[in-house]
């Protein structure tokens, strides 16, 4: 058997996710052929890169941005047409981009399938019918996400969440505290300020100003900030500098795992988070015009996925006004403090893991990607 593949990532995160969906991939074919938008995962998995997805990722919202983002489509949909000639395109996740290119590919026989699909269930629900014409199959990881494809009439397939079966077990506390100077006595506290400069421009500012603030309170607190892998140092430095506080970089899910408490930008990192058992406060600001523009085209009133995953209010959201240093000291110290509510807390997040299934999401996927191909 042979075949011919292009997968489209757009950031870390659908790296890792489309390098161990062809990691499987070459076990049920190892002929096949792979060319990819993506970045070292994938390259590591065996896919000849057509472009690293940090031209992807780095876009935000200038109008030469803008125009690179359109080109860089225009570039990749013309020589997935005219020279690479595939016999399927996987999308993963990064539905903006992503369905933009499943429209220029309709019609041409190849087949499209879009694994971690549009969270269309979340806002902007009109995306679906984009999905109901220009792509083949949904991959979908929410268990609820099957249901609303079908009732479509969509091609779906359920694979379970990636997380369940990808995230390392919980890091040796002593080993990680001895590894990084801090005190195994004492509570910490980790602050996550987000993936994307966007979100260190508007968040870290407030969270850091946060942690002093609970620091001179409780100066038994401990705490650290997490860098995450795909920010070079230059950008993280921009906005987070000259502080005391002890930067980690690149061992998001340990720090996760050993933490007392933590603040973290809304994102994949609190279903990470809520797996661990961690308490935590979800926070995020944004252009306010942006943010009226969620208001307006939301479907849901929840914003973090253990929240929305149980249909509880477990982890306190934090979101735009509500996004103080002092709302954060508050939930943190309740976090830390108030021990019945912790308790109760913990309890709580285990219901995360209750309602996401134990496939192994990148084999699922694998599988189905298989039988369109062969």
């Amino acid at each position: 058997m042979s075949g011919k593949i292009f997968i489209i990532t757009g950031e870390y995160s659908g790296d890792i996710h489309g390098g161990r969906v062809l990691e499987e991939l070459k076990l049920l074919n190892p002929d096949i052929e792979v060319e990819a938008i993506g970045g070292e995962n994938l390259k590591k998995a065996g896919a000849k890169l057509f472009c690293d997805h940090a031209k992807m990722s780095g876009f935000g919202f200038s109008l030469k941005m803008a125009a690179e983002h359109l080109q860089l489509e225009s570039k990749v949909t013309n020589y997935i047409l005219n020279e690479y000639k595939p016999d399927l395109v996987l999308l993963i996740d990064y539905g903006t981009f992503n369905l933009r290119v499943a429209k220029r590919l309709k019609g041409s026989g190849i087949k499209v399938v879009h694994y971690i699909p549009p969270q269309v269930w979340a806002s902007r629900k009109w995306r679906i019918e984009g999905i109901k014409k220009y792509v083949d199959r949904v991959l979908c990881i929410f268990p609820f996400e099957e249901k609303m494809y079908k009732e479509y009439g969509i091609d779906v397939c359920y694979c379970g969440h990636p997380l369940v079966k990808q995230l390392l077990p919980k890091a040796d506390k002593a080993e990680f505290f001895s590894k990084h100077g801090l005190d195994i006595n004492k509570p910490l506290v980790s602050v996550f300020p987000g993936s994307r400069p966007l979100e260190l421009k508007f968040l870290a500012k407030t969270l850091i100003e946060s942690a002093k603030k609970l620091q001179k309170k409780h100066p038994e607190i401990q705490f650290c900030i997490s860098h995450a892998p795909n920010l070079s140092d230059e950008v993280f430095d921009r906005y987070v500098k000259e502080v005391d506080f002890k930067v980690i970089k690149g061992e998001n899910q340990a720090l996760l795992s050993v933490s007392d408490s933590l603040i973290l930008a809304s994102g994949t990192v609190a279903l990470e988070a809520a797996l661990y058992q961690v308490p935590m406060i979800i926070g995020y600001k944004g252009p306010w015009i942006l943010y009226f523009a969620y208001l307006l085209f939301r479907c849901i009133k929840r914003v973090s996925l253990p929240n929305i995953v149980t249909d509880m209010d477990i982890v306190p959201e934090l979101i735009q006004a509500k996004f103080s240093s002092d709302n954060i000291v508050y939930e943190t110290e309740r976090n830390l403090y108030d021990k019945k509510y912790r308790n109760k807390y913990i309890e709580n997040l285990g219901h995360v893991r209750e309602k996401l299934s134990d496939k192994y999401s990148a084999q699922e996927a694998a599988k189905s990607i298989s039988k369109m191909l062969w």
